[in-house]
């Protein structure tokens, strides 16, 4: 299945690292950026194909874990996998209570970015 992936990421070198990652697996066919929970429920609207994402959760205006409360609301978004990517271990329950379906450790490794997709496809 070609992957459509959205990153959330209110770091602009963040988005550009797993945009290089994401670019060398051939299983993804789109990425879309968003700067944060705000702008990616927007691109989400518009943009119905994604169907997978990839979720930081310390941003301003919503963070992950409000994005996660609004997406997770609407049961037309249920079927979409979202994989939330932080440095804080100490969030993991709050983030799995509030719909996310797995979970990476920042710095991110190729290789268990790569497990996910497979997991996630």
């Amino acid at each position: 299945m070609a992957l459509k992936i959205l990153i959330v990421d209110d770091d602009f070198i963040n988005r550009k690292l797993l945009q290089t990652l994401l670019k060398k697996n051939e299983t993804v066919s789109e990425i879309q950026e968003a700067e944060n929970g705000s702008d990616a429920l927007d691109k989400l609207k518009k943009n119905p194909g994604i169907n997978l994402v990839l979720l930081d959760v310390m941003m301003p205006i919503v963070d992950g874990i409000e994005f996660l409360k609004i997406f997770r609301s609407d049961m037309a978004n249920s079927h979409i996998p979202v994989i939330v990517l932080s440095t804080d271990d100490t969030k993991k329950t709050e983030i799995f209570d509030n719909g996310a379906n797995d979970f990476i450790r920042k710095p991110i490794k190729e290789e268990d970015l790569f497990q996910k997709l497979i997991q996630w496809s």
